[in-house]
């Protein structure tokens, strides 16, 4: 007897199988039971469960059945008799591993967000959930396809460290013996070290914000990948990253249409995204485009969320990069431009219809002297940063990278309304258990 998953139905029409599961859902028509099985597939399956193709026991066995019973199910595969493209189980044998309790939390009915997260360990059994963390996965494996046929090695960069990397306001502070450490805001500065060592490294791990924001947008612990690259320019930074989102995009698109639909994404805007041409704009042109389009805003601030919307709407469906940020808006280790000081050679790539930044970096100061006077300026320990310092005094090149938070692609490319939603347990102001 072949054990099969339910993705794998259509290609075992004709063939009795064994489905290993759960029960979603179950109802009675008369003399005929159907259950709903999943078993972590996109799709779930309907077992009918007739008296004259099973045997007595595994009849009498389907009126006791709970939601979310564990079960083994053989039968028969057929081809839905009233819907194309869709498969169904003559069911010959029911084998019961586990009767759930029947005070199942997550019933068949409208559940509000505090109830469902409370509840997140169950949460994720949901087609919905399924199909989101399927296609966060999707995207994981795009990740590291992208950077490793690129000869980019791969660097773990530490959780704990002694300084910050984003600014010392939002740091997870802990003992670590006989001194303090913080929970890594990034993995940026020790892929700097990858950059001189390999030449391109990537980091991807997690990193920890301790922002207290309750907005869609924001988590305290989320993932994040960040390439460096020695010998660069802010130029070929954004034709990487375009080339890195575009390449997200194609496979999606390629691996997740069943997730995708699911989820009602609208799938004719990725594959516009999936085209690339993203546009590139200088920070001055976005302040006088939002001046002129309505929204009063001052050369020098750094954008907001409303700010990145209006942006993002003003050029349709692309994405668009914003470059040439005002350098006191930008952290101690950005390098200035050379033709124009008031500048930092940053680069963000903005996702339009409000998802906001999805792409954030640019060009690291490589010179000692300025990078150390740039430390002392921002009143960081300078004896945190020496090691930092020290890429500059030994062999120091032009380099560069961006950081990509995976939360954010995965709510942008599943069109979620709020962030909680795209990782198994979400950290939030307010949300640290289960």
């Amino acid at each position: 007897m072949k054990t099969i998953r339910i993705s794998e139905a259509k290609n075992f029409v004709g063939e009795t199988v064994q489905l290993k599961g759960w029960v979603y859902n179950h109802r009675s028509s008369g003399k005929v039971r159907f259950i709903e099985l999943r078993d972590g597939s996109t799709e779930t399956i309907q077992c009918v469960v007739f008296n004259g193709t099973c045997d007595e026991a595994s009849f009498n066995l389907s009126a006791e059945i709970t939601q979310e019973s564990a079960m083994i199910i053989t039968g028969l595969v057929k081809a839905h008799p009233k819907k194309e493209g869709v498969y169904e189980l003559d069911v010959h044998k029911l084998e019961l591993i586990q009767k759930a309790e029947a005070n199942y939390p997550i019933s068949h009915k409208e559940h509000g967000p505090e109830f469902l997260m409370q509840n997140r360990h169950l949460w994720l059994r949901t087609p919905r959930q399924v199909a989101i963390a399927r296609t966060r996965a999707s995207i994981i494996k795009s990740i590291r396809d992208f950077f490793d046929s690129r000869d980019f090695v791969l660097m773990d960069a530490p959780i704990l460290t002694p300084s910050a990397c984003e600014g010392t306001s939002t740091l997870f502070e802990t003992e670590y013996f006989e001194e303090k450490a913080y929970l890594s805001q990034s993995g940026q500065l020790y892929g700097e070290v990858g950059a001189m060592a390999f030449g391109r490294t990537y980091v991807f791990g997690p990193t920890f914000r301790a922002e207290k924001s309750k907005t869609r947008k924001h988590l305290t612990e989320f993932w994040m990948v960040e390439p460096e690259i020695a010998y660069w320019s802010l130029e070929e930074n954004m034709t990487l990253g375009e080339e890195f989102v575009v390449q997200i995009m194609k496979d999606v698109l390629s691996r997740n249409k069943k997730e995708l639909t699911i989820l009602q994404r609208d799938i004719p805007t990725l594959e516009k995204i999936a085209e690339g041409g993203f546009p590139r704009v200088h920070y001055n042109d976005c302040v006088e485009m939002l001046n002129k389009n309505g929204h009063t805003f001052k050369w020098g601030d750094d954008f907001g969320a409303p700010e990145e919307t209006k942006i993002g709407n003003l050029f349709g469906d692309k994405p668009v990069w914003i470059h040439h940020f005002p350098k006191d808006i930008k952290s101690f280790y950005f390098k200035k431009d050379a033709e124009d000081p008031r500048y930092a050679l940053g680069c963000d790539l903005i996702a339009p219809h409000g998802w906001g930044e999805i792409i954030g970096g640019g060009i690291r100061e490589e010179n000692y002297e300025t990078l150390k006077n740039a430390i002392v300026e921002h009143k960081l320990n300078l004896e945190d940063y020496q090691w930092y310092l020290d890429l500059r005094a030994y062999g120091s090149v032009p380099h560069g990278g961006f950081g990509l938070g995976l939360e954010r692609a995965v709510s942008w490319v599943c069109g979620l309304e709020h962030i909680r939603e795209t990782i198994a347990f979400p950290r939030m102001l307010n949300y640290l258990r289960p």
